[in-house]
């Protein structure tokens, strides 16, 4: 397969596009300081990564989940006394966290512009549907697709939905991302390009081992380096 061959790229949006784990690192520390009276900030990070895994099925991906989490946990630390200004004052960081500025990642905007009529380019992401769109309009980079893809979770089952219904299959497609678990491992079974963008901050809950052996997978250090290798590609 060459380039040319190649007619869809997906791309992941938080942490791949633009800054997005960070502004959950800074609420969870602020989190743990609203609770420094009652336990140690490691046992309540502890606790509210188990209340995030816990209500994946119920919630999803977003702030939202991460807010109702974020309140379960902080009733579990303190027995159920937890006083209802603790539990305003967690509403007050989650809609904050809502309102974070967008910081678009190195290399991005010029990527999107050289691929932009030269291949289907699409968004794909999860998360929660308001502030995903929020975050792709203040952005700037909404004209640079041609679809945009907001999910409740990512499987090789989505690749293959999204790849066949929006282009040419995902034999001819790409997957682009920061997570292996969600961006790249699922898209390459689903029979696509993976290419793993690494971010210094994700999400331990997306960590995965490489699928260093699928002859699809490959690895770039940032989205400048995307061009030479599409342009590699045989």
């Amino acid at each position: 397969m060459t380039a040319r061959n190649l007619t869809a790229i997906g791309f992941d949006a938080d942490d791949t596009l633009w800054q997005n784990e960070q502004y959950y690192r800074l609420t969870e520390q602020h989190f743990t300081e609203l609770l420094s009276d009652f336990a140690e900030g490691e046992q309540i990070s502890s606790q509210l990564l188990e209340a995030e895994k816990r209500n994946l099925d119920f919630y999803g991906f977003g702030i939202k989940g991460f807010t109702l989490s974020m309140i379960e946990t902080a009733i579990e630390i303190t027995q159920g006394k937890a006083p209802a200004e603790i539990i305003e004052k967690i509403l007050g960081i989650g809609r904050d966290l809502l309102r974070h500025p967008v910081e678009t990642l190195p290399h991005v905007q010029e990527t999107l512009e050289s691929l932009a009529g030269r291949y289907f380019l699409v968004m794909i992401t999860k998360g929660d549907l308001f502030d995903q769109e929020r975050k792709l309009a203040q952005s700037g980079l909404g004209d640079y697709f041609d679809a945009v893809e907001i999910l409740s979770d990512k499987s090789a089952v989505t690749y293959r939905r999204i790849f066949s219904k929006l282009a040419d299959g995902p034999e001819r497609s790409m997957m682009i991302g920061n997570s292996l678990k969600s961006d790249i491992v699922p898209a390459i079974a689903a029979g696509a390009y993976g290419v793993f963008v690494p971010h210094e901050l994700t999400w331990v809950f997306e960590h995965v081992e490489p699928p260093a052996d699928a002859p699809r997978f490959r690895r770039i250090v940032h989205l400048g380096e995307l061009g030479p290798l599409l342009d590699g590609i045989e």
